[in-house]
């Protein structure tokens, strides 16, 4: 059998890490964009992935570029000719996308239509996974399915409703085989240090290690549902696999406030949350998005997939993990 192609935009996020993992696991060519850094670090999560350009046998390629520019994207889609792409690309930081607006915009809400364009333009037959967001629905109230309306309450949930319904279009408009997961919170210990759950994970480490006392958090009142990222991907390669294009709900349906995620972390060493968890308004957003939880329902019926890690469980794997980085030497500083 010939060796599928897959291009991953947003390579060196969490998902994009897991995501590698798994198509490589199964056999796949892997091309991944990185956005050029004089900073080694932004490679961090798949520097274990890497292979030297002059190894025999060679699956992963990385490619400097930006889903910002048009034309590297339609040159790379051409040489690659990728059978799967998966768009996981963006300013993904939903209280950093007040301060920036524009350019959460021009990443994750631009960055799709362009990249659906250059797969249009480049006439190659592909299918492409988008990367969506529980922060679409924004106040409706949970549960949410497929066919919750959206009301987005930040310039992120706006620009990943752009880039939904740029999908759904040119899915409709040009018989493109593209595909919507709207994914609800996943985490992992390689989510990134400034979203809610990795900052708990790591406060509770240091403040075991005694090295710290307090973790400063905002509206610990909002309620998510918390899945594990390393199964979520998989949710990703099984759209791209079904006979036919839809778009699916990715959760696990099990509600939870960022204090119950507090709780269950600072508990699983032997602490009281409430000793150690001081509110900042500043960490608050503009507009709240109370609760979102989310109806997985269609996509287990469809395609057989299902989160089977719950917030609870990710807590305290996080946390683990957190501990052991930090007994091996890691610098788990202080978050802001």
């Amino acid at each position: 059998m010939p060796t599928r192609t897959a291009l991953i935009t947003g390579i060196t996020g969490q998902d994009g890490s897991y995501l590698a993992e798994f198509l490589l696991g199964k056999g796949y060519e892997v091309h991944g964009i990185v956005r050029r850094s004089s900073q080694i670090a932004s490679t961090t999560r798949i520097d274990h992935l890497y292979q030297d350009p002059h190894e025999s046998n060679r699956k992963l390629y990385l490619h400097h570029g930006d889903i910002t520019d048009a034309g590297f994207m339609v040159n790379l889609i051409r040489d690659v000719q990728p059978q799967e792409i998966y768009n996981l690309a963006a300013q993904s930081h939903v209280r950093v996308s007040f301060d920036l607006p524009d350019y959460t915009a021009n990443v994750t809400g631009l960055g799709t239509i362009r990249l659906l364009e250059a797969v249009r333009a480049s006439g190659i037959d592909t299918r492409l996974y988008q990367a969506g967001s529980s922060e679409l629905f924004g106040t409706i109230e949970p549960p949410q399915d497929e066919n919750t309306p959206f009301h987005p309450r930040s310039p992120y949930g706006v620009a990943k409703a752009f880039a939904h319904w740029s999908t759904v279009n040119y899915r409709e408009s040009y018989d493109l085989f593209a595909v919507n997961g709207i994914a609800f919170n996943h985490e992992s210990p390689r989510r990134g240090e400034t979203f809610v759950t990795r900052k708990i994970t790591r406060a509770v480490a240091r403040i075991h290690a005694g090295l710290e006392q307090f973790v400063y958090l905002g509206n610990v009142d909002a309620v998510r549902d918390w899945g594990y990222a390393p199964e979520y991907v998989t949710a990703f390669w099984h759209m791209l696999q079904a006979d036919e294009p839809r778009d699916y709900i990715l959760a696990t349906g099990v509600p939870a406030t960022v204090r119950d995620f507090a709780e269950v972390a600072f508990r699983h060493v032997g602490l009281d949350w409430r000793e150690h968890v001081q509110i900042d308004k500043r960490y608050e957003r503009p507009a709240e998005v109370p609760a979102l939880t989310g109806d997985p329902s269609r996509i287990k019926a469809g395609l057989g997939w299902e989160a089977t890690t719950k917030w609870d469980d990710l807590a305290r794997l996080m946390v683990d993990a957190d501990i052991a980085s930090l007994q091996a030497g890691n610098d788990l500083r202080s978050t802001p």
